[in-house]
């Protein structure tokens, strides 16, 4: 279907996050997607996910999650990130990544919801966080943070989700309440890991789906880099649409 797009702003305890909103182009209210982009941010190709998504009749927020840093592109990106670019960009992009702590991401998460909730176009009722790379991360944390409001959960080729930290995300997996998805990359993580990992889903009693996207490399959602899949960002949208589908427009 058509849709609308807007820039906002959302007001955060540490200032404002620039967003990109995407959102059907008709009357009514639509259930609403807080979408955590990759370590690289808000781009085009990200917007076009998002505009892509929205035309399944979804409400989908994507925030710059590292505004305090600045605007969206907070960094200079090349059109295509490969081998020889890659080295530069995430020199520019690790430090924004690893400033962007647990508490940080929560104090944001709790704003980024409040604001998409009481949007105009969103419906009421449940809302999906979904997020890619770093992002996949960010979108478990919103839901442990957030049981009774965050329905579910899409992460594709997340950053560590069972970490030595304190802070790792797997130690609030008892917390969430959401059905989750994470499509992986074979090199994401180990199979020992990829074992804990679904050990502890399974003790927290989490609904999950863990799978290993066949021929992919970490990235493989994002057509503006070397790690690009067609075919598994289409295996993606198998998997997040009627995840979305039975959460919320059903729910």
């Amino acid at each position: 279907m058509p849709t609308k797009t807007k820039t906002l702003l959302i007001p955060t305890p540490d200032g404002q996050a620039d967003a990109f909103a995407a959102f059907p182009d008709r009357d009514g209210q639509h259930p609403g997607v807080l979408l955590y982009p990759d370590a690289f941010g808000v781009r085009p190709v990200v917007e076009e996910m998002a505009r892509e998504l929205a035309g399944h009749g979804y409400y989908v927020l994507v925030p710059n999650i590292f505004y305090r840093h600045g605007r969206a592109p907070v960094i200079e990106l090349p059109e295509h990130i490969g081998a020889e670019t890659r080295p530069a960009v995430f020199a520019q992009v690790m430090p924004m990544v690893k400033a962007h702590t647990s508490e940080r991401a929560l104090l944001d998460a709790d704003a980024y919801l409040r604001f998409l909730t009481a949007q105009p176009e969103v419906s009421a009722g449940p809302v999906a966080a979904v997020g890619y790379c770093m992002g996949g991360a960010l979108a478990m944390r919103t839901a442990a943070a957030h049981p009774g409001q965050v329905a579910a959960v899409a992460g594709f080729h997340p950053s560590p989700l069972v970490t030595d930290a304190p802070d790792s995300p797997h130690r609030d997996f008892p917390e969430v309440t959401a059905q989750v998805h994470l499509g992986l990359a074979k090199g994401d993580m180990s199979p020992e890991t990829l074992s804990e990992l679904n050990q502890a889903l399974d003790a927290a009693g989490v609904s999950h789906t863990c799978e290993i996207y066949p021929d992919t490399v970490h990235g493989f959602t994002m057509s503006d880099t070397a790690a690009f899949s067609p075919s598994a960002l289409q295996h993606h949208w198998e998997r997040l649409l009627p995840l979305l589908d039975r959460t919320l427009t059903n729910s």
